[in-house]
């Protein structure tokens, strides 16, 4: 569990069951470094960031491939895929939630968890 200095806190329980879902189907195909930033209160865009890194352009794939399946069988659909031609970040926005797979280098360079480091964090 992670807390802020205002008292909030943010724990793998009380995650939405959709961002449950993605981080597991990541999990299962081995995504690294798996990180949750709870952006509620700080961002007018999204609720959530489920940041991850693969180890190749294809785990990047099937690690896209095997979130947005499991979403689906829940009737969550991502408004938009990015980077899925590349491959060395992928952005799946879901509205309250947005998914990042990055190669490894990628996520250095963006450096998203600093950018974002008033955010509560959870790591798995």
């Amino acid at each position: 569990m992670a807390e802020e200095k205002t008292g909030k806190t943010i724990s793998k329980r009380n995650l939405p069951r959709e961002v449950k879902i993605s981080i597991k189907a990541s999990q299962e195909k081995k995504g690294e470094n798996l990180v949750v930033l709870d952006l509620r209160g700080i961002s007018s865009f999204t609720d959530y960031f489920v940041i991850m890194h693969g180890n190749s352009t294809r785990q990047n794939l099937a690690l896209q491939e095997s979130i947005e399946k499991e979403l689906k069988k829940e009737k969550t659909v991502p408004l938009s895929i990015e980077g899925k031609e590349l491959g060395e970040w992928i952005l799946m926005d879901y509205g309250s939630f947005i998914i990042h797979v990055f190669s490894e280098r990628a996520r250095e360079y963006y450096s998203l968890e600093k950018l974002w480091g008033d955010a509560l964090k959870l790591s798995y």
